[in-house]
């Protein structure tokens, strides 16, 4: 048997994630690999196979050294300790309460430092809960903790804390926002793990019929909403009907999050699945994603009268995740002001996505886009692999002169700039428009790109559409690489990339 590569990439004190062989494949493994865990004296704690790369293990206890076998690989690893296990029964929490948010939030309150807070098997009906520093939240295998539909008993958040910090976003800007199914505010140390389901109602009340307004001033919940949050992780969970953005990291530093499912409606709107905004070291591995809006969408605030974060995004790893469905796989923007840099995506697999790889900006939101890097993965029917426009038509003067403009206009602080994007070893096959589009201003051109051994097919049934959210695009079918106002790094490059049209 070749020799396999196991790594843990997180452990708590019920569960832990592992990736094996990581460099050979990207979400899913050609065959199942056979595993166990074992204490070190040789009892049995768990066994399986996995036909992902990154899996999760959740039945173990804290405290406790154990050795994972898989293949002919060993690795030992020790869960940490806990100082108090709650279930949330204990409080009396009960499958047939239509609001256990109450008692949950009383459970919290008393739960020491480094505790565990258990949702055992069963449907949880429960408004948002608001959870602490230090403290696990451990969702049982067969466990649903599922939003109520009201909205009349969800809290609304402000958009600044009293100290004139932002507490909350919406599209980049600081406005107030109904508090989610799960929320954590300015808090540090925080575990969600467990192989059981959060559910956050999006199809239960009326959340998708205004997806742009507003009801009592207050924009629509996520699902897992993170602010100004320090090592988080979460693992295990599946992540699902979002009443919007799934799961939104903000100000926050130090997260992973691994072998997660998250997945939505496909008319759902704007139900992205996992966005970072304004957060650094965020590390997203093994997620699939399948939902109605874009699967992980990178931010950075957006300038407004109303303020948004101005912090960067930055130091993000995309690895070992499959991306489904959704109006992008990876998407940079179209909120960045803040500036969003240093972007690795690698050994992911985008499957019938209608855009891979892409960013969007425009005119009035400045900020730069720089050192973004998609490796060693595979495209599969996604219209447009990769794409990178400076007109994206968003908000209400998105169809403006001033946005659309193809005449250079004065260089200013609103200038978005864009720069360093490497396509290195990316196969796309069934693509549909183009093999990338490139749209920059023509007083800011798109600068240092790089592909090298970049091959796409074409599906033979494609018609031409428009590639991207602009005006005054023409509609493609099997076209190459299309730059407007771009700057290759080297024409050498682009010597390696291969286009393969379908035959007609």
């Amino acid at each position: 048997m070749t020799d396999v590569a196991i790594e843990l990439l997180i452990t708590g004190p019920r569960s832990a994630t592992f990736r094996v062989d990581a460099e050979r494949h990207l979400h899913m493994r050609e065959e199942a690999l056979a595993w166990q865990v074992q204490r070190l004296d040789g009892a049995l704690a768990a066994e399986g196979t996995t036909s992902k790369v990154v899996f999760t293990v959740a039945s173990l206890e804290p405290g406790a050294a154990y050795h994972l076998h898989a293949g002919e690989a060993r690795l030992e690893f020790t869960t940490p300790q806990e100082t108090a296990l709650i279930d949330i029964r204990d409080f009396g929490a009960s499958t047939d309460a239509l609001d256990n948010a109450p008692t949950i939030q009383r459970a919290i309150a008393e739960l020491a430092p480094g505790g565990t807070l258990r949702i055992p098997a069963g449907r949880w009906l429960s408004g948002p809960i608001f959870l602490k520093s230090s403290m696990t939240l451990f969702v049982e295998d067969g466990a649903e903790f599922a939003a109520i539909a009201s909205r009349q008993d969800f809290p609304i958040l402000p958009a600044r804390h009293a100290d004139g910090r932002i507490l909350g976003t919406w599209e980049g800007v600081a406005e107030a926002c109904y508090a989610s199914l799960i929320n954590a505010i300015d808090c540090h140390d925080v575990h969600l793990a467990g192989t059981g389901i959060i559910d956050g109602g999006g199809d239960r009340g009326d959340w998708w019929s205004w997806p742009k307004e507003t009801r009592q001033g207050a924009r629509r919940p996520r699902t897992v909403f993170l602010s100004g949050c320090e090592n988080v992780t979460l693992s295990g969970l599946t992540i699902r009907n979002s009443p919007s953005w799934t799961v939104h990291p903000v100000l926050c530093n130090g997260l992973i999050a691994a072998d997660l499912i998250i997945e939505n409606d496909p008319d759902s709107p704007n139900t992205d699945g996992f966005n970072p905004e304004s957060s650094s070291d965020i590390h997203l591995v093994g997620l699939h994603i399948s939902v109605g809006d874009d699967c992980i969408a990178l931010k950075a605030g957006k300038r407004s009268p109303l303020g948004g974060p101005d912090r960067p995004t930055e130091h993000v790893l995309v690895e070992n995740c499959l991306m489904e469905r959704g109006h992008g796989a990876v998407v940079i923007g179209s909120e960045m002001s803040a500036g969003i840099s240093d972007i690795t995506i690698r050994n992911c697999h985008f499957r019938g996505t209608d855009r891979g790889l892409r960013i969007k900006t425009r005119r009035g939101r400045g900020g730069t886009v720089a050192d973004i890097r998609l490796t060693d993965s595979l495209m599969e029917d996604v219209a447009t692999p990769v794409a990178v426009n400076s007109f994206y038509f968003c908000d209400a003067d998105g169809r403006s002169d001033y946005v659309q403009s193809r005449s250079p206009l004065p260089v200013s602080t609103e200038t978005p700039s864009i720069s360093s994007i490497t396509v290195k070893n990316v196969t796309a096959s069934g693509a549909r428009t183009a093999a990338a589009v490139f749209y920059g201003l023509p007083e800011a051109a798109i600068r240092d790109i790089a592909f090298e051994n970049y091959t796409v097919s074409f599906a033979p049934d494609a018609e031409a559409e428009v590639p991207e959210m602009a005006s005054l695009l023409l509609p493609l079918r099997h076209a190459g690489i299309v730059a407007e106002n771009a700057v290759f790094s080297r024409l050498a490059r682009l010597s390696p990339v291969s286009i393969h049209p379908a035959q007609d």
